[in-house]
């Protein structure tokens, strides 16, 4: 890490980028997200030496290598549960977790539901572009049924019904859940700051498309359009928008009021404490 620590000092977006060069391909919107989480780290005031980014394999997960930040590039679908056991190691670090949809849902799809349940007050992006884009192109959870425009993916589609990352987190437990876009990087350094002030497990699904592969999701940015309803504090009224929203609505859907886990946890500390909650 290259910034100075000093306490005194104001750090802008740039200071919270590496000198290592990213490698995504032309037009990948992870180039956006990328500005969009360091502008939402200067503009919270944050120091390098205090927040650690987090993720595990594929495209979006290379983050780490291009944030001025402490940062761990953990293994396939584990970014979750590294994220979590610094968070409650070190609470006194601002956590971001960063990943794509197959690490998040395929893979890591177990450490999701459950880091929504657990709910640590840590921040967890998934940039999603319904596709494996490392591996040259199959289907990923999020892909669309009868897509199979690639010769990685069965011919008339999978079948089988997408996985929909923002009602999984509302149903899991988790505390804030929103959507953004790369298109829109300064409204999603915008939800992006609020996920990390928001208290708990807050999860940002942020489309961000991969022209390479899915050339068509260049239409997105025609179709994403700002949600016409404030995110709301009562989660069966989330979850009845979210079944009926076409997924372009961006924004913030939800935030709830649960008590984040290293705060409710007991921290036994010594072995006569750890005895006594197990004795008969």
């Amino acid at each position: 890490m290259t910034a100075s620590c000093n306490s005194s000092t104001v750090y802008s977006a740039k200071d919270f980028k590496s000198e290592v060069k990213p490698v995504w391909c032309p037009g990948c919107g992870d180039y956006a997200v990328l500005s969009s989480i360091t502008k939402a780290f200067a503009d919270l005031g944050l120091k390098p030496h205090e927040t650690s980014v987090v993720s595990g394999i594929g495209c979006s997960s290379r983050i780490p290598a291009y944030t001025n930040t402490y940062g761990f590039h953990s293994i396939h679908g584990r970014a979750l549960a590294v994220g979590q056991g610094l968070k409650l190691a070190r609470p006194d670090l601002t956590v971001l977790v960063a990943g794509g949809d197959g690490d998040g849902f395929s893979i890591g799809g177990n450490h999701f539901l459950h880091a929504c349940r657990r709910n640590v007050d840590l921040t967890y992006i998934v940039m999603d572009n319904r596709v494996y884009g490392m591996t040259k192109g199959q289907p990923s959870p999020t892909t669309e049924s009868d897509w199979d425009a690639s010769a990685m993916a069965p011919p008339g589609g999978t079948g089988m019904t997408p996985f929909h990352p923002l009602a999984i987190a509302l149903a899991a437990g988790a505390n804030f859940v929103a959507r953004g876009f790369s298109g829109d990087p300064n409204g999603t350094a915008q939800i992006i700051a609020e996920a990390i002030k928001y208290p708990g497990f807050s999860f940002v699904a942020i489309m961000s498309p991969c022209i390479t592969f899915r050339e068509e999701q260049r239409e997105w940015k025609e179709m994403v359009r700002p949600a016409v309803v404030e995110a709301t504090t009562d989660s069966a009224q989330a979850a009845r928008r979210l079944m009926t929203d076409d997924g372009f609505n961006i924004g913030v859907l939800y935030r709830g009021n649960r008590q984040s886990y290293g705060k409710e946890a007991k921290v036994t500390s010594t072995a006569a404490a750890l005895e006594a909650e197990f004795a008969l």
